[in-house]
């Protein structure tokens, strides 16, 4: 029991306390171990092997094994400002997001409000192409459309319209950050063009052009929807007769909905101006 006690631990009384302390015998330590030693001189209650020797273990104020970088060390308080920064970055981001959004829909109610008021264009059409298809309005949703109504046997005003269109396309074809401009051509006298007038019409001009004619009802729909004013008049002694309408350009956005109009006093630069500007700014009313 004694020399068990003597191998293990050693009960050291110094100044009325009790502290352990990891004891060899001095047979032994002077072999394995080199340094600092306490003999134990006093036999505390467990008993001890005189002249044995006790090691005091590490101070409590000392390091032993490495413990890695304290907190307080250069490479911690660097990661701790990275994720303090990122932190802040990432609600900053957020919150312009949230702003953003909120911003985006605010306009799309007040254009959508301001279009009911307009009430241009809101209703649907149903015509035929220069080939002979079936169109409608939502063929060209999606799309960026100039709309002009005119018809095949006007002089001068039409042509000229429609020529000042045709730059218009071209002009914003030569940005490739634009999206593409489709112009539509709807004649207000399908007595006299019918598909077959339409396609031999268009081909003078740019060639996306899309020409549309239908039934007399069909046409007059058409135009109702977008105001158009049209009436044909007097005939002359060889039949042929003027319809007198409305001269507008009319810019569509890719929602199908009226977004502008530009009269005869607009040239080409300045519709190709305004319509950047639109495309430019463009918010989405209705989700895909």
């Amino acid at each position: 029991m004694r020399r068990a006690l003597s191998q293990g631990c050693c009960a050291l009384v110094q100044g009325g306390k009790l502290r352990a302390f990891l004891c060899q015998s001095s047979s032994s330590s002077s072999s394995s171990l080199r340094g600092p030693s306490t003999s134990c001189n006093r036999l505390g209650p467990y008993g001890g092997k005189p002249g044995s020797r006790c090691l005091t273990p590490p101070s409590a104020g000392r390091r032993g094994l490495s413990q890695g970088p304290s907190d307080s060390s250069p490479g911690v308080r660097l990661r701790t400002r990275l994720g303090v920064t990122l932190l802040i970055g990432a609600g900053v981001l957020g919150t312009w997001w949230y702003v953003r959004s909120e911003k985006q829909q605010r306009q799309r109610l007040q254009r959508l409000e301001q279009l009911k008021q307009v009430a241009v264009g809101q209703g649907d059409f149903s015509l035929l192409d220069h080939t002979g298809v079936r169109r409608s309005k939502r063929d060209f949703r999606g799309q960026w459309v100039l709309l002009y109504f005119g018809f095949t046997h006007c002089p001068d005003i039409c042509p000229d319209e429609l020529e000042k269109m045709s730059d218009v396309v071209r002009a914003l074809d030569r940005e490739p950050r634009l999206p593409p401009l489709q112009p539509v051509f709807v004649t207000v006298d399908p007595e006299r063009d019918d598909v077959a007038a339409m396609a031999r019409y268009v081909r003078d001009f740019h060639p996306r052009l899309v020409g549309l004619t239908g039934t007399p009802e069909e046409v007059r729909e058409a135009g109702r929807a977008y105001r158009v004013y049209c009436s044909a008049g007097p005939k002359d002694e060889d039949g042929d007769y003027i319809v007198d309408h409305t001269v507008l350009i009319y810019l569509l956005s890719p929602d199908g909905l009226f977004l502008d109009y530009y009269n005869r006093t607009k040239d080409d630069k300045q519709i190709a101006d305004s319509i950047r500007k639109h495309m430019e700014s463009y918010v989405k009313l209705f989700p895909d």
